[in-house]
């Protein structure tokens, strides 16, 4: 029997999700051809687009985790939303504008047309699997615990109830589709956040405003302890969360619905600023946590803290009315994120694998109808698979699984988009062997973390937090093998990279599929 406690997050869950299906229902009236699919056949403005990149951006890991990582480990963790902003700056500086310019659909559309190799674009697209993969197993573990938290269903509940809500909204219409529900996410997620946070800052002052347990001393050293291994794992940390923003797959394919290279320009300004106002709630509700979230820590439940910190600081109605908000919030963060994953992962499959198989199934060749039902059908694939995952790896760490995400597109897709767009010397050979190092190197040490391996020491440090080590591996076997390979070089490349750096207002448009 539902207790009157869990009603208020019961409710915020089916608003979140009634107002979900019907944006994204609302948005399948736009969605009518093949680019309206992939990239919204590129018509997103700026500051459309900065919300929604916002929505999908701010995961499960933003809205609970870094509150969590906050009171157990202290400011040390506040690399984490720092890292995940910062990345935005240099994929601004790097990446943005000539991404945009290549015309691709996907990032093994972009690796083929930049170097003429199927092998590099099969290569590109079981990365984007994998990684889109690994980045929804954690969306779906915080939509479990927020269920468990806000109205005592069984853990498996959340998955399934958003994975369902995902496959719908992702079939109906595309990126068009989610893009205006992903936009209306994000200022759902940071009024969860900002509103809850503001009571509970009055309630604290009127308590007469008591100092936390551990306010002082290593709570808020900004380094991790440990000596030589905390070093280390700080400065990997930071590595994989600067560069393993242009890395994303459902990041990158934002920048391809940009009109021109400017407005992705103009987009990535954007949302520095959107994330910047977003992270300054967390580091709140953490140190609130050190003044009344001991249950929390004692219990090990230190993700819970933003959805059970209301309940513990204001008794009765109120109390749960923000339960209620921040569970909105958070599950908001959950389908956001999920969606743009989901997005990114069928855009590939749809492209190498469902497209072919409904074309020979169907007989309908290219046609419009037809790239949608595969579109619809590598969607369906595209969620069962981690939520299977999901459903039998144990608790994970919400914002660590996310860390190693990052840490694995930082290894791989970094040094290839960086490479590809920079330097005219970039090789297939080359370009395939990087990401075998860098995508087994870090890919290897996230499947050993998903699934509970554990080492003490170095051996312990170099798992948990490979991209020190695994992302100068891929840009050194990168470059290396396309130097021993110099003859390998494209002959369109000098072309290629010209049109990727030459403004749209000097008359050169952004290069075709076919180029």
């Amino acid at each position: 029997m539902l207790s009157t406690d869990a009603l208020p997050g019961l409710l915020a869950v089916l608003a979140v999700t009634v107002a979900t299906v019907a944006i994204g229902t609302w948005g399948l009236r736009f969605s009518r051809t093949t680019s309206d699919f992939f990239v919204a056949s590129r018509t997103v403005r700026p500051r459309l687009n900065a919300s929604a990149i916002g929505g999908e951006y701010l995961s499960a890991a933003s809205f609970l985790g870094i509150a969590g990582l906050l009171l157990v480990g202290g400011a040390d963790m506040l690399w984490y939303p720092v890292g995940w902003t910062a990345g935005y700056l240099v994929l601004l500086v790097l990446v943005a504008a000539p991404l945009r310019r290549s015309g691709a659909y996907t990032l093994p559309d972009f690796a083929e047309a930049r170097l003429g190799s199927r092998w590099v674009r099969a290569a590109s697209s079981l990365l984007v699997v994998g990684v889109g993969w690994l980045y929804l197993v954690p969306q779906f573990k915080g939509a479990g615990i927020t269920l468990e938290s806000a109205i005592g269903a069984p853990e498996w509940v959340g998955p399934v109830i958003v994975g369902l809500v995902v496959v719908v909204n992702v079939m109906s219409g595309g990126m068009r589709s989610i893009t205006f529900v992903q936009a209306f996410q994000y200022w759902l997620k940071l009024t969860a956040l900002l509103v809850p946070a503001m009571v509970l800052l009055v309630v604290w002052w009127g308590d007469g405003r008591p100092a936390g347990h551990g306010l002082g001393g290593g709570w808020s050293d900004p380094v991790a302890g440990d000596g030589a291994i905390g070093l280390y794992s700080t400065y990997s940390l930071i590595i994989a969360l600067f560069l393993g923003t242009m890395g994303l797959p459902h990041v990158v394919v934002r920048f391809y619905t940009n009109p021109d290279g400017r407005g992705a320009r103009r987009t990535t300004l954007a949302v520095l600023a959107l994330l910047g106002l977003f992270y300054l709630w967390p580091p709140v509700y953490a140190a609130l946590g050190r003044v009344y979230g001991d249950p929390l820590v004692r219990d090990g439940r230190a993700d819970v803290l933003v959805l059970e910190l209301p309940r513990l600081m204001l008794q009765g109605i109120g109390g749960e009315l923000l339960t209620g908000l921040v569970t909105a919030g958070a599950f908001a963060a959950f389908l956001s994120t999920a969606s743009g994953l989901v997005i990114a992962v069928s855009g590939v499959l749809t492209q190498d694998v469902t497209s072919r198989w409904v074309g020979e199934h169907s007989g309908a060749g290219g046609s419009t109808g037809s790239v949608a039902t595969a579109f619809r059908l590598a969607a369906a694939v595209a969620v069962v698979v981690p939520l299977l995952v999901t459903l039998l790896v144990g608790r994970v760490g919400v914002a660590q699984s996310v860390g190693l995400a990052f840490a694995v597109a930082a290894s791989t897709f970094c040094p290839l988009l960086v490479l590809g767009i920079w330097w005219r010397g970039l090789t297939d050979a080359g370009a395939i062997a990087g990401l075998a190092a860098g995508g087994l190197g870090a890919g290897g040490a996230a499947v050993l973390n998903l699934f509970g391996f554990q080492a003490d020491g170095w051996a312990g440090a170099l798992l948990t937090q490979p991209a020190a080590w695994s992302v100068p591996l891929a840009f050194a076997v990168m470059a290396g093998v396309s130097l021993a390979t110099a003859g390998r070089a494209p002959a369109h490349a000098r072309r290629f990279l010209v049109r990727l750096h030459t403004p749209e207002t000097l008359g050169r448009g952004p290069l075709t599929r076919a180029e």
